[in-house]
């Protein structure tokens, strides 16, 4: 067993920056968009953050009994020299990238995850908008390989917090695009507002915490276009700033469909299927969406190709056609 260092909390040493963005972010909204902040909806997002923080502190010591438990297990023994911790975080970068991909396409996941999603507007509090949930989905399963490689829990926890700290800052409007370069390795405001958007486009893309390059080679990545800008929120709206909403809904959603499903494939399909997946087909998953959006595009672009007559024109231009 190596020596384990301290190691703090990085987050907590982060908080006082993230409230003097938050604050710089809301003075230059008032100077140019008023609207990319709405009281209630920063409210609820600041509440849901401190709720999330409560329950990761009443679950935090359980977790990390199971890492402890895990890596006994273990293949290797790392230390604790200064080229793991680099190693540990591109890891867990990548741990992080599966982790989020499966909590957009696994309903139990999503579950948990959708309050981040929640919120119609996209700003710094968007980052605080974090699950009361994430004990109950188990999500730090996604994380349990790096004990058994060897890394030990205090390595990896350290370095998910300063992973969670480069994710506040890509939560705004403010920054447009950075150079060519840093977009093309790293995860950035433009690269996350596409995650966050509900455009058919750009559902379920752009799953990195900070490297890009895992969506650019898994083949999830899309590019944010001045053409198409990000409309923000979940498919279906919560058209509610309730807290315990916001928190459970979906929950209550799975729990509903479950106890509705005329058999027990469906009950399963109803817990692990794609968000929107239903026995009948009767909803709308983000394959769907996308699928009516492509072909609408589709439609469009060939009505584009289509010969232009001198009669067309006349009735593109609003001028009589022969045929009238």
């Amino acid at each position: 067993m190596p020596v384990v260092p301290y190691l703090p909390d990085p987050v907590d040493y982060a908080i006082p920056g993230f409230v003097v963005l938050v604050l710089a972010e809301m003075l230059v909204a008032r100077l140019r968009d008023r609207r990319r902040f709405c009281p209630k909806d920063t409210l609820t997002s600041l509440s849901l953050g401190l709720g999330s923080t409560v329950a990761g502190l009443l679950s935090a010591g359980l977790v990390y009994a199971l890492a402890m438990w895990v890596y006994q297990f273990r293949i290797f023994t790392i230390g604790f020299a200064w080229y793991w911790f680099v190693l540990a975080f591109v890891l867990d970068d990548f741990a992080y990238y599966l982790f989020h991909r499966a909590a957009h396409r696994v309903r139990w996941f999503w579950a948990s995850h959708v309050i981040h999603h929640s919120s119609q507007h996209y700003n710094l509090t968007t980052a605080l908008r974090q699950t009361w949930t994430g004990f109950i989905s188990v999500s730090f399963v996604f994380r349990l390989p790096l004990f058994l490689i060897g890394f030990h829990p205090a390595m990896i926890f350290f370095v998910a917090g300063l992973n969670l700290i480069y994710q506040f800052w890509i939560h705004t409007e403010v920054i447009g695009r950075m150079p060519r370069w840093f977009e093309a390795v790293m995860n950035t405001p433009s690269h996350h507002r596409v995650h966050h958007a509900t455009n058919p486009r750009y559902l379920d893309r752009n799953y990195a915490g900070v490297f890009i390059v895992w969506d650019r080679m898994l083949g999830t990545y899309e590019p944010e276009r001045d053409e198409d800008r990000p409309r923000y929120g979940i498919v279906k709206d919560l058209g509610s700033f309730n807290l315990l909403w916001a928190a459970f809904h979906e929950w209550v959603g799975i729990a509903k469909d479950v106890w509705s499903a005329p058999d027990w494939k469906s009950r399963i399909g109803y817990m692990v299927a794609p968000p929107g997946w239903s026995h009948d087909g009767s909803r709308d998953t983000s394959e769907t969406i996308k699928a009516r959006w492509e072909a609408r595009e589709q439609l469009r672009g060939d009505s584009w190709k289509q010969p232009i007559s001198s009669s067309s024109v006349g009735d593109r231009a609003g001028a009589p056609s022969q045929a009238a």
